[in-house]
């Protein structure tokens, strides 16, 4: 196979003014593929010609370095889609497999055991934990006394915390309902093969590590399902799924908690709204919102951008949906067992910054003692929540009104991403697994390849800094000043790829994504659909042409084209 030169590459080629790169491949694939494969189908319905596909090793300088072992880049005259078995999407699955099986064996040291009087116990001796890297906050939770115990039931058993002390405390289960009845299950099946394993049925070992091989299985199969949803969302640049399915972050963070629950749940809401079923979007993104609040953040994005379109009935069908979703998960634990169910959001409203915060960062590197001052065991951290909230809203409203007065109507995976960044960078808890929550939605919103894997690469590598903080200094471990610089660099990441995604959406000409067929292959119902509500700009670039193709779908332009 030749190499493609220069000119011929369609990311690379020149543009006439009057002329879309939509419409180039538009052409190229009614000539090469016939007009019924030219005729794309919203996400993923029919097969794709050849040159409706975009090719990274064509397009992305990584991709073309990485093919160099497997005979360099795609030849122009190369035969493609011929391949019955491997196709990409069996590929990319298989990456994810062995991504999420290294991630299991970095877990592996904390699942060793050795003997003791009483019989085998987890080693976690001498802070192994932190030393090996292999944290999990699932191998622990088995022991919690909301799972452990005989006929214990989320939301309804309790334990007391430091009993005896002047922090002592009644614990539920501190879980969204879905995430903590998740973990119930998987105690009660752990309980099961712990009873079948004493009559040597199947292999023993200590309950917290069974359980914790139960959760991962699920876990996995979360993620394996997420990377699917995420490949019919790719529909033009399948490729870019890959960047979520090798992720350094799901090395390190797939099993770090159950946070894979919701990505699962986000990612099918947005193709089945990509697909144009509102209802089933909104049942998965309540769902979603059941295991962890954030998939209920997207709804916002939806709905800002039926309001643009005229779209509003879609947008309601949606939201109407994720309510009764949510509610039909919580509504009979919070009329049975309402201070368990609450336990969730007290547990919050009382945390004050994490140590992965942006205020935790400020408060160390200025001395400042914080908006609510020194606060006791318990104690609300009020002032705090308000600013967070505050902060919160303000970007929310900021990126509504970009989404309602841009010059051309942002993406929907574009404005999802900028909405779950600002809340995890204005929030005042940013847990390391969190970042998985943006894996898929940068992929969707942000397709350039070296960017990402450096910022995954950036926020993985937060994690080794924060253990060795946990470590302490007096066991040979880092300062905080270390690891909060690590976690600045991080942010600044995020933020950075957050100014990226606003500069595509006032100048999207350079957004890869609509080089392809359509203007937003994600946005289901918005693609294609006329502006019916906009805003005054508050930003627009130099030299913008209002007349931009891109103000309909390249379908409807090129529709619109042939008719004169």
């Amino acid at each position: 196979m030749r190499a493609v030169p220069e000119q011929e590459r369609p990311e690379s080629a020149t543009h006439d003014p009057s002329t879309t790169e939509s419409e180039v491949r538009r052409s190229r694939a009614e000539r090469e593929a016939g007009d019924s494969t030219a005729e794309s189908a919203p996400v993923d319905g029919v097969s794709l010609g050849p040159a409706q596909r975009v090719f990274p090793t064509w397009t992305e300088p990584v991709a073309a370095y990485l093919s160099t072992p497997f005979g360099g880049r795609l030849g122009r005259h190369a035969q493609v889609g011929r391949q019955w078995f491997w196709t990409p999407l069996r590929v990319i699955l298989l990456l994810a497999v062995l991504t999420l099986a290294a991630g299991w064996l970095f877990k592996a040291p904390c699942a060793q055991t050795y003997d003791t009087a009483q019989g085998p116990s987890i080693d976690w001796r001498d802070h192994r934990q932190y030393r090996a890297l292999c944290y999990t906050d699932i191998i622990p939770r088995y022991g919690s006394g909301d799972l452990a115990p005989e006929g214990a039931f989320p939301y309804k058993t309790f334990w007391v915390e430091n009993a005896g002390t002047p922090q002592e405390q009644v614990r539920y289960m501190e879980y969204p309902v879905l995430t903590g009845l998740f973990q119930w299950v998987n105690a009660e099946i752990t309980d099961g093969w712990m009873a079948l394993a004493e009559h040597g049925l199947l292999p023993a070992s200590v309950p917290g590590v069974v359980y914790f091989e139960i959760s991962a299985f699920w876990l996995s199969a979360a993620w394996l399902a997420t990377v699917w949803a995420l490949t019919r969302l790719c529909r033009f640049r399948v490729w870019d799924a890959a960047l979520a399915a090798t992720s350094p972050l799901v090395f390190v963070h797939a099993f770090t908690n159950f946070d894979a629950l919701a990505t699962v749940l986000a990612t099918t809401g947005l193709l089945a709204w990509a697909r144009r079923r509102p209802g089933t979007a909104g049942v998965l993104l309540g769902l979603g919102a059941a295991t962890k609040l954030y998939p209920l953040l997207l709804l916002g994005p939806i709905l800002v951008l039926c309001l643009r379109t005229g779209r509003v009935s879609e947008g309601a069908r949606c939201l109407v949906s994720a309510l009764g979703a949510w509610l039909a998960v919580n509504l009979p634990i919070m009329v049975l067992f309402p201070r368990g169910w609450w336990e969730f959001f007290r547990l919050n409203s009382t945390r004050p910054a994490d140590p992965d915060s942006l205020y935790n960062a400020l408060m160390y590197y200025t001395g400042w003692a914080g908006f609510d001052g020194p606060l006791s065991h318990g104690e609300v951290p009020s002032v705090l929540n308000a600013v967070s909230f505050a902060l919160l809203m303000t970007g929310c409203l900021l990126i509504a009104w970009l989404a309602l007065s841009a010059p051309v109507r942002p993406r929907l995976a574009q404005l999802c991403f900028l909405v779950v960044a600002v809340f995890l960078l204005t929030n005042k808890v940013w847990s390391p697994q969190y970042s998985l929550w943006l894996v898929p939605l940068a992929v969707l919103a942000i397709p350039r390849w070296r960017l990402l894997i450096t910022w995954m690469l950036v926020d993985a590598a937060v994690w080794a800094p924060r253990m060795y903080y946990f470590l302490g200094t007096a066991n040979k471990g880092l300062p905080e000043g270390w690891f909060l610089g690590a976690v600045l660099v991080r942010d600044a990441m995020v933020v950075l790829i957050c100014a990226l995604i606003v500069r595509e959406i006032l100048r999207p000409g350079e957004d890869r994504v609509r080089r392809t067929l359509t203007a937003d292959p994600h946005g289901g119902f918005l693609d294609g659909a006329r502006d019916r509500f906009v805003l005054p700009a508050l930003l627009r670039p130099r030299g913008f042409r209002s007349t931009a193709p891109f103000l309909v779908g390249a379908r409807e332009h090129l529709r619109a084209r042939e008719a004169r």
